[in-house]
């Protein structure tokens, strides 16, 4: 007889993302985002893209990205894939889809090879966000 958890697998998602982060702690950032990057296939095939999730496990993934300079696919994955799926799905307003696009300026910002037009999108989508956080979460808000 087969035992079934309907959990089970994002409990193992989990688990290996805790693995993850001890890597990225070691400052072994390579075998981290290889890791990381079979986790979020895992939360997109168990999940779908959509789940806020899998949008909040891609999150880690594009950190992970930024640690290893790997800005191009940082960006990539940030504008074609993780915002427009959170914008539909969450909302503009919501919170991981403002800090989405928080981490989709520092990419733009810190790639060393970024243009003047980057510095500019960089910066308004940060007012864009700041204006958000302030109307959705009030002036008193940490975030």
């Amino acid at each position: 007889m087969r035992r079934y958890w309907p959990h089970a697998k994002e409990d193992m998602l989990g688990a290996q993302s805790n693995i993850a982060g001890c890597l990225g702690s070691l400052g072994r950032d390579v075998e981290a985002l290889v890791l990381i990057r079979d986790i979020y296939a895992g939360f997109v095939a168990t999940l779908g893209l959509s789940h806020e999730n899998t949008l909040g496990f891609g999150n880690n993934l594009v950190l992970s990205l930024d640690r290893c300079k790997l800005w191009d696919e940082s960006k990539s994955l940030l504008r074609d894939q993780l915002l427009p799926a959170s914008r539909q799905s969450l909302g503009a307003d919501h919170n991981v889809t403002l800090t989405l696009n928080q981490n989709l300026t520092y990419a733009l910002h810190t790639d060393p090879d970024h243009t003047r037009e980057d510095l500019l999108e960089a910066e308004t989508i940060m007012r864009d966000v700041v204006q958000r956080r302030r109307r959705v979460f009030g002036p008193a808000h940490p975030d």
